[in-house]
C-alpha cells in the first residue's frame, strides 16, 4: 500500500486560490493519470479517469475504491482510492515561491500513478477577486482579461508531481 499525493503548481499572473471548480474535494471532478504497474513496472498507454463521486466494491471484503484495473501487460488487478480532505486551492503566494500545493491523496495498491493530465473544471480569481470559472487547461495554459480589475490574467508553466506519503 502506497499512498501517493498529487501536488501541482503553476505560474499564474494576477490569479490566486486556482482549484477544481467545485473545491478540491469535488466529487466530480475527473483526475487523469496514467498508471506503473506495481508488479511488472508496464506503464498504460492511455490516461485512466478517477472520480471521487464514482466507486466501485472491492471483489474480496467490504468497502469500495475509485478504480480496479487489470494490468495489461501482467494480467495482475490493481486499485486506487481517493482520500478527501488533503487539498488545498494554489494561491499567488505559492506559486510565486516556486513550491507545489497539494491537490487530492491516492491510495495505490498494485499500482503507482504518473503523469498527471491537467484538464477542464479548474476555477481561480484575480487579485482583485473576479472569479474565473470552467477554466480549461488540457492546452497546458489560460489566459484572459479582468476587466474589474483592468488587467490580464494568466496560467501557465503547469506542473506536477505525486510524492509518496505516510
Amino acid at each position: 500500500m502506497v499512498k501517493c499525493l498529487l501536488m501541482i503548481t503553476a505560474e499564474l499572473e494576477n490569479l490566486t486560490n486556482l482549484e477544481p471548480q467545485g473545491g478540491c474535494d469535488d466529487p466530480n471532478f475527473s483526475y487523469f493519470f496514467k498508471l506503473r504497474c506495481g508488479t511488472c513496472g508496464e506503464v498504460s498507454q492511455k490516461e485512466t479517469c478517477v472520480t471521487l463521486g464514482e466507486t466501485v466494491a472491492l471483489p474480496v471484503g467490504k468497502g469500495t475504491t475509485n478504480l480496479i484495473q487489470k494490468c495489461k501487460f501482467c494480467g495482475r488487478d490493481g486499485t486506487i482510492t481517493m482520500i478527501p480532505g488533503r487539498g488545498k486551492p494554489l494561491t499567488q503566494e505559492v506559486s510565486q515561491s516556486g513550491k507545489h500545493t497539494p491537490l487530492m491523496l491516492f491510495d495505490c495498491r498494485g499500482y503507482e500513478p504518473v503523469e498527471y493530465v491537467f484538464g477542464s473544471g479548474w476555477k481561480a480569481e484575480s487579485i482583485e477577486g473576479t472569479k474565473f470559472h470552467e477554466i480549461d487547461l488540457s492546452v497546458g495554459e489560460y489566459a484572459e482579461y479582468d476587466e474589474k480589475g483592468e488587467c490580464p490574467v494568466m496560467i501557465s508553466n503547469l506542473r506536477s508531481t505525486f510524492d509518496v506519503v505516510k
